[in-house]
């Protein structure tokens, strides 16, 4: 048995909710940070987080507090909150934590302004704390209801690895180990990027050969970054690649599909942001992904392209018809 039996998850929206679930039933004691009032009172006394996992019912042994400090009294800790708060939040939280605790990135995204991969963030504020990543196809309501699901846990250390694995997989949540955490979260941030021009294309109505060219491009953009940066080719043939990838960019549950739905059908970024609760991942993400392809010497023309149109204000129309007029190349490249 681990001898992780303590977990906190920080941060209750929908994927926190679900993940604190999982550890719940796998046998932990669970407890998870707040920061409202009324999400609060909702998971302690009715068992329920209406406003990120309507209809889903939890299980009252999890238990929700508003202390940062209570929550790292904790054995391990499950990041949860969104990738551009992480820093934020982890400066909080570190004087609360034990000694060596691990940590698990569970966001997915690239600093603004930084662009520093999560893993490095929490390598920056938390340096006495193995760090360790969690990605791929996986939508919070099916793990919150106990449906089957496989993702890619990345940790360089195989041993706190295993032990996360252990402390948090069970017969429907199925955790896989992986030693690259690089190609992990470059896998888990640009698919979100991917997600959108997807959705886009699905709201200028052109077609499922145009998506599915987007998603195989957009795999070869994951790719050449991850591999760039140190990450191995093979992390994006499984789950934190093409398994999330073909899950986010396929699905109008996925939060960055549906943003890219309703540009592409004319909406403003400005009023679906405003309108909306929650964050859309591969909107911050997408800036800063270009910035880190462009120090790296790499190639993102894709990606790029959805910065021009989220951040630049660029046509829709106009950019895809430069992407469209590409010169033709060969396709390993």
């Amino acid at each position: 048995m681990t001898g992780l039996q303590q977990i906190a998850i920080i941060g209750a929206g929908g994927f926190g909710t679900a993940l604190a679930c999982v550890a719940q039933r796998a046998g932990r004691q669970v407890r998870l940070w707040v920061r409202d009032p009324g999400t609060f009172m909702a998971i302690n006394k009715g068992h329920v987080n209406p406003a990120y996992l309507p209809g889903v019912t939890l299980p009252e042994a999890i238990a929700a507090t508003t202390d940062l400090g209570e929550a790292g009294d904790a054995d391990a800790i499950l990041l949860a909150v969104p990738a551009q708060f992480i820093r934020d939040v982890l400066v909080r939280l570190v004087p609360h934590l034990r000694s060596g605790v691990p940590l698990l990135v569970c966001a997915k995204g690239i600093e603004i302004g930084t662009n520093m991969m999560m893993h490095q963030v929490v390598g920056e504020i938390a340096p006495d704390h193995p760090v360790a990543a969690l990605s791929g196809p996986s939508f919070a309501a099916d793990i919150a209801r106990g449906l089957p699901t496989a993702v890619t846990l990345a940790c360089t250390d195989s041993g706190v690895g295993e032990e996360l694995v252990q402390a948090i997989g069970t017969q429907s949540f199925r955790p896989y180990l992986s030693p690259d955490i690089i190609g992990v979260e470059i896998g888990g941030a640009l698919k979100n990027v991917i997600a959108i021009a997807c959705g886009i294309t699905e709201g200028r109505s052109l077609g499922d050969s145009a998506r599915s060219a987007l998603m195989t491009r957009g795999l070869a953009e994951m790719t050449r970054l991850a591999v760039a940066l140190g990450g191995q080719p093979q992390t994006m043939m499984g789950l934190a690649g093409i398994g999330d990838l073909a899950l986010t960019c396929n699905s109008r549950q996925s939060r960055n599909f549906s943003l890219g739905l309703r540009l592409g059908q004319g909406e403003t970024l400005a009023a679906i942001t405003a309108n909306s609760r929650g964050v859309f991942e591969g909107a911050s993400t997408a800036g800063a992904a270009v910035q880190l392809a462009l120090t790296a010497g790499v190639d993102v023309p894709i990606t790029a392209a959805v910065d021009t149109i989220l951040n630049g204000g660029a046509n829709i129309d106009t950019v895809i018809t430069d992407l469209l007029s590409r010169p033709f190349t060969r396709e390993e490249a």
